[in-house]
Formats: structure tokens, C-alpha cells, sequence
């Protein structure tokens, strides 16, 4: 989709124009989504992720880095990065300067996995259980019965503004390590969502019950990275629609609509929300949903992101009817390091390779996608 504009009847496209995000001017409304990267070795980001970064950079473009973990408790993935050791903030500093030396702003997402993960090996250090707000354990996929993580332990309510510090010290490296702003990753069945869901949220202490008991604890994440850093670096990624890693809510527009009024009160940066047709992270539905985000984009006063399966006119007609200020692309922006470019030239877009998504080779489906042939 295309507006004319102008005495010169020239096209605009929607997702080309500048946009203004608290102090920082994007000169596009393309965001890189914060996709997960496993080629952070020993969980510290690695020289070639520079390289990665640098070619999905335009000047003005905004990227969100890849979930990095805030503790040694937080990992749930094999050769993901952090952001919790002076190792990690060093190994991060110039994958930074590599974006900025082309003109990008960049965020680090802090994450913590929660019960997504498991004991020993790769996932948590020093073979400790997982921690949750809950100790039920993730079902596998299809409805069965049989657990595809152990059972997590149930955190103790002494042990909560522990956690809070982690984000808090996790933000604070992240601006240390020269970053431009943090988002905090609330979503996907990860550690805050699971708070947030009553699927998983069992608790009867002042994190647990009703809706905003629920949400206290992802809420004073918020807070205490927002009163670290400045809330004008902060946004937070939701997926109050999804049911993702088996974290699904009862009533999720009332979760979303509290959570952007609440956020409201906290005067972050943006709020980035997936679609509600997103039935798993990489497959979307084109039927009618029961939901949509239009009534939380009109309840969150900040910066609006949406993701969740969008092309280049969907991403269009997102912009020009008001449902969105910038779009988040993941995959097509994994295989198409030149995106903006592409869609500005209408051009056809290369195929990402899910056999590559998560492998721990440092170029074969990273930094191996070719670019556009222009004369």
C-alpha cells in the first residue's frame, strides 16, 4: 500500500517515512526484531556477531538485539549472549560501535527464560533448577501430558527483588556496554510472561491471584530498569494473546489493555506487541482472530511496535491506518540484511532458512544472505 502525496504525485511508502521515538529520530519505520542467535559461545556475544548487526544497519534504522540473558539463572538455550559479567558488557561493546558507525540505533533485550530451560549442561549454570512464579511444569507441544522441561522451582516472594536487581544491573551494563536503550522481553512464555499469565501464575502471595497482582512483579521490572537507566530507553516486548511455550491467559484482552494503561504511569519508551494471529513464533493464520491490537495501541500513549508474520503491504497499511508507528520484522529481515532497501525498490525478497535458525555456525544463515544487485 502507497499514499500520493505532493504536487508532484509522487509515492510515499508508509514504512519509508521518519518517525520520531522519544529522543530518537528514525529516519524509517523497519525495525529489526530481537531474534534469538545461538552463536554467543559461553553465553558471550561473539566478534562475528559485529558483522551481523552492521549489515541490517541503514542510517536511522532501529535494531533490537538478540535476548540477552540478565543472570546466570536467566539462560534457557544453548549459546545465547548476556549481559550479566564484565566479559559479556566488553564482548558487547564493539557490536555496538559497529552499528553506530552506520548511523543505527540500537537496544539490547534483557531476558530471562524462566522455565523454559533446563537443569545441567548448556542451559543453566551450575546445574541449578530453573525458577518460576509457579512449579508446573512446560507440557509439550500437540496437548500431551508429559513434561518437555522438569518441573521449575516456585520462587519464594524474599526472592522477587532479587530478580528486579538482575534487570536493573542487566540494564545498567547494557548502557555501559554503549547500547542506546534496553527492551525488556515480557513475552513468549519467558520468565515475566509466566508471571503475567494466569495459565501458569498459581501464586497466592502478592504476585499471584488477580490480574494486577499478576502483573506487579513484570511491572516493577519496568520500574526499576526505567528508574536506572531513564524510562525514555526503555521498552518491553508483550505477547498478552499468545500461548507460547505453554503461558497462555484466560482473558488476555483485559491483561493487555491493564498492562498498556499501566505502562502509561511509567512513561517508557514504546510498547511492542505480538499480533494475536500468531499461533507459534515462526507460523501465523490468516482467518478472522477474536482479537486485535488496536484497542491496546489506543490505550499506550508511547511508541507503538507491532510484529507477528507482516510483508512489505501489511507493514504498509499497518502505518497508513494509524494500527502501528513501526513494524518489526524477524525473518524477512534475517534473510533480507538490505530489507529497507528492498521494499523500497518493490524487490523480490530472499527465503530465510529455518534449517539454519538456531544452528551455532558463525556465518552459514547469519551473515550469509546475500544482498541486492543494484547498478
Amino acid at each position: 500500500m502507497t499514499a500520493q502525496v505532493g504536487g508532484g504525485g509522487e509515492q510515499v511508502i508508509p514504512l519509508l517515512t521518519p518517525c520520531g521515538m522519544g529522543n530518537f529520530n528514525l529516519s524509517h519505520r523497519i525495525v529489526l526484531a530481537p531474534l534469538t542467535r545461538s552463536r554467543s559461545y559461553n553465553f558471550v556475544a561473539q566478534p562475528h556477531a559485529a558483522l551481523y548487526y552492521s549489515q541490517r544497519t541503514t542510517k536511522g534504522g532501529f535494531l533490537i538485539g538478540e535476548a540477552s540473558g540478565v543472570s546466570e539463572t536467566a539462560q534457557g538455550y544453548p549459546h545465547t549472549p548476556g549481559i550479566w559479567t564484565r566479559e559479556q558488557v566488553e564482548a558487547w561493546k564493539p557490536i555496538v560501535k559497529s552499528v553506530h558507525e552506520k548511523g543505527g540505533t540500537f537496544f539490547c533485550q534483557l531476558w530471562h527464560a524462566g522455565r523454559v530451560s533446563d537443569q545441567g549442561g548448556y542451559h543453566q549454570l551450575k546445574g541449578q533448577t530453573p525458577i518460576s512464579c509457579s512449579d508446573k511444569p512446560i507440557l509439550a507441544i500437540g496437548g500431551s501430558k508429559v513434561p518437555k522441561y522438569p518441573p521449575p522451582r516456585r520462587l519464594a516472594t524474599a526472592e522477587i527483588p532479587n530478580l528486579v536487581n538482575d534487570f536493573k544491573l542487566a540494564a545498567k551494563n547494557a548502557i555501559e556496554a554503549g547500547f542506546d536503550g534496553v527492551e525488556i522481553h515480557a513475552a513468549n512464555g519467558y520468565l515475566l510472561d509466566q508471571f503475567l499469565k494466569d495459565q501458569v501464575n498459581d501464586r497466592d502471595d502478592q504476585y499471584g491471584g488477580s490480574l494486577e497482582k499478576r502483573c506487579r512483579f513484570p511491572l516493577e521490572v519496568v520500574k526499576g530498569v526505567a528508574d536506572e537507566i531513564g524510562g525514555d530507553k526503555v521498552g518491553i516486548r508483550l505477547s498478552p494473546f499468545a500461548n507460547y511455550n505453554d503461558c497462555g491467559d484466560s482473558n488476555p484482552q483485559a491483561l493487555a489493555i491493564h498492562m498498556a494503561h499501566s505502562l502509561n504511569h511509567l512513561a517508557i519508551l514504546y510498547c511492542h506487541v505480538i499480533e494475536p494471529r500468531m499461533v507459534t513464533r515462526l507460523e501465523r493464520y490468516d482467518a478472522d482472530t477474536t482479537y486485535c491490537l488496536l484497542p491496546m495501541r489506543r490505550a499506550f500513549n508511547g511508541t507503538f511496535i507491532v510484529a507477528g508474520g507482516y510483508d512489505r503491504s501489511e507493514g504498509n497499511k499497518v502505518i497508513a491506518d494509524g494500527g502501528a508507528d513501526l513494524v518489526a520484522y524477524g525473518r524477512l529481515f534475517l534473510a533480507n540484511p538490505d530489507l529497507p532497501t528492498r521494499f523500497r525498490l518493490d524487490a523480490p525478497l530472499n527465503k530465510p532458512d529455518r534449517s539454519t535458525f538456531y544452528t551455532h555456525d558463525p556465518v552459514v544463515g547469519y551473515t550469509d544472505y546475500p544482498f541486492l544487485q543494484t547498478q
